[in-house]
Parts: structure tokens; sequence; C-alpha cells
């Protein structure tokens, strides 16, 4: 699995990452149009009472909209608001203070489009990783690529859960809330309570590369 494409997510989930710990070149969808009720302006966080959603809200669109020209509405507080959450979710959580400063650099960054403010995020989580996969985007769109590529645009999906994919097997960590872990969230969880180690966590979470190729056939 060398090369991978995907679209870009907000703050993705453990098991986005599961998708690509294994590939040496991240490919990133630009030209697809945007998808509602996706991943790509929301994901999942453990708040105090139960598993929370966040999400960027976004102007009003009308047909298919290309990704690259989705704007992010500024009208309401909602960096402000999402903040919030972060903190009475995190705050007292092992490594949120050694993050938090670049998170809400990033979070605040006034980017006009929701394409520029995931790909923000998502090389600021790979590096909190320590990964070294490279990243581009795709120069157009195609609706089948080489066998050197694996196409997995639209495979993690809001509209069923982890369990009908063969990307993650749950490995617990301890996290700041309940008894019960509660798996697959958002990447911040994760990196918000192991620190460093949240990047042999995705890899320990990985299923095997044969399951996933054997998914996707």
């Amino acid at each position: 699995m060398n090369r991978a494409l995907i679209e870009l997510q907000f703050l993705p989930s453990i098991e986005y990452f599961c998708a690509l710990s294994s590939c040496q070149e991240i490919i990133l969808e630009k030209h697809e149009n945007f998808l509602k009720q996706s991943y790509r302006n929301r994901c999942h966080i453990l708040t105090t009472h139960a598993v929370g959603r966040l999400s960027i809200p976004l102007t009003a669109k009308h047909g298919k909209v290309a990704i690259t020209a989705v704007q992010i509405d500024y009208s309401h507080p909602w960096q402000r608001n999402l903040w919030r959450t972060l903190l009475s979710s995190y705050a007292k959580s092992p490594y949120f203070e050694h993050y938090a400063d670049e998170l809400h650099r990033e979070l605040f960054s006034k980017e006009k489009f929701l394409f520029d403010l995931n790909r923000r995020l998502l090389s600021m989580c790979l590096k909190w990783l320590q990964w070294d996969q490279s990243v581009s985007e795709s120069l157009g769109y195609e609706k089948q690529y080489a066998d050197t590529i694996v196409d997995i645009r639209n495979v993690i999906s809001s509209r069923n859960d982890y369990l009908h994919r063969s990307f993650y097997q749950p490995h617990a960590y301890q996290q700041v809330f309940g008894s019960k872990f509660v798996p697959n969230l958002s990447v911040i969880d994760l990196v918000c309570c192991m620190g460093p180690e949240a990047g042999t966590i995705i890899k320990l979470s990985q299923r095997k590369i044969e399951q996933i190729k054997q998914k996707l056939c």
C-alpha cells in the first residue's frame, strides 16, 4: 500500500489514520464535490457526559459544489464555542497543554475555505504522530486509478461505523472520562491522552494490509 488516495476530513478519526499508516504517499482528493453529512466538516470527541460532535458551519450552497469552493461560515462564533468544548473535554488530559497552542492557532487561522483549513489540520496531526509520509493533491478527478494507488475515497463514511470496514481494530488507551473505552474518536482524543505514543497506538490499531486490500476488491 505505497500510495493511498483519500478525501480530507476534519480532525480525522483514528480509523482514518489506520487506513493511511502503511502508505508512503498520501494523495488528497482535491477535485471532488462536497458531500453533505460527511466527516469533511465534523468529528467526534469524548465529552464529560458522552460522545460529542464538533462541526464547522458552512455557508449556504445549492447543488454540486467543488470541495475547494466550500466556504466556512464565520457569522457565528463557532471557533470560540468549539474551543470551549475542547477545553472542557481535554484540559485535564495528560498532553493537552503540550499541543493546545498549536491546535488553537490552526483552528483560529481564519481560513476562508474548508479544504484549506482541513489541509492545515492534517499537516498538524501528521506532525504530532511523527509520520513522514509525503502528502500531495490530486491533479484532476478520476473515477478509477491505476493499481499502484489504493483508492479509499468515501470509504470511511459517517453512514456506518468502523465495524463495517477493515481498517481499524480498537486498541484501548486511557481516556479522560468514563471507565469504558470509547473507540474511534478523533485523533485529538488519542493525542491529548497519549501524546508521543499516539502513533504507536495507531499502528497497534491497524488491521493487516491484506485485510484492507481484500475489503476494497
